[in-house]
């Protein structure tokens, strides 16, 4: 089944109401019934018919009260005996009234099929009241009960108090082969770089101290060469 969608554009709303066919144009003709006809009929609202006398509630014609000589289904207005107004020409005329400006006071009830729809309507709108749920009473949490504890006796809390020591335990140290091998690895350090073995040094390591001595040899100074001096000649400056 096929759901309507509420018309949110002013355009096509004006468009549904001029077109609407006549059992929704009977219910736009719908008026408030006055205060003393609620209560009597319990019913809120009810189309206006001809032979219904109303009041005016807004306005030019505000509180004017008529009966109600001829409804206009097509234009969505009402005409009440003794409202009218002059033309230019001298002429009289029903002035329009538009029924969401109307209070009904006294209801025309000659056709019996009205009368029917009046009581189904009372019906329909006392049903709600009487299935309304009634609203459950909000449950307030009570505060928890305070419960007195027993208090321990001397004895007692002298039990708590005497903790047993925990025995002294020898921890057997481990041997010198385990020792070795629980050893941490030592970090390697950077190699040096290896010296080269003299002459003198070898010599000494195979003869006994004392008997080889070093031959002390004088340094001999180097005689440094000098500088030769580059003299211009006469025929090169020439």
């Amino acid at each position: 089944m096929q759901t309507a969608r509420p018309v949110t554009k002013p355009t096509k709303q004006r468009k549904m109401i001029y077109e609407a066919p006549d059992h929704i144009r009977h219910k736009l003709f719908a008026a408030h019934l006055s205060p003393e006809l609620r209560a009597t009929h319990l019913v809120r609202s009810f189309p206006v018919r001809s032979g219904d006398t109303i009041r005016v509630t807004r306005g030019d014609h505000k509180g004017f009260e008529g009966k109600i000589s001829r409804v206009d289904l097509r234009k969505y207005r009402i005409y009440l005996e003794g409202l009218t107004r002059e033309k230019v020409d001298g002429t009289t005329v029903f002035v329009a009234v538009h029924p969401s400006k109307v209070v009904i006071t006294r209801l025309n009830l000659d056709d019996k099929w009205r009368k029917k729809v009046l009581e189904r309507k009372q019906k329909t709108q006392a049903k709600p009241k009487e299935t309304r749920k009634k609203a459950k009473p909000k449950t307030v949490q009570k505060p928890a009960e305070t419960v007195e504890m027993e208090k321990p006796s001397e004895f007692e809390l002298e039990k708590e108090v005497e903790v047993e020591k925990p025995s002294e335990v020898k921890i057997k140290e481990p041997s010198e082969e385990k020792k070795a091998v629980v050893e941490k690895p030592t970090k390697k350090t950077a190699a040096k770089p290896r010296r080269k073995r003299t002459r003198t040094a070898a010599v000494k390591e195979k003869a006994p101290a004392g008997e080889i001595k070093e031959e002390e040899k004088p340094k001999v100074e180097k005689k440094r060469a000098r500088r030769k001096s580059t003299k211009k000649t006469e025929e090169g400056e020439e």
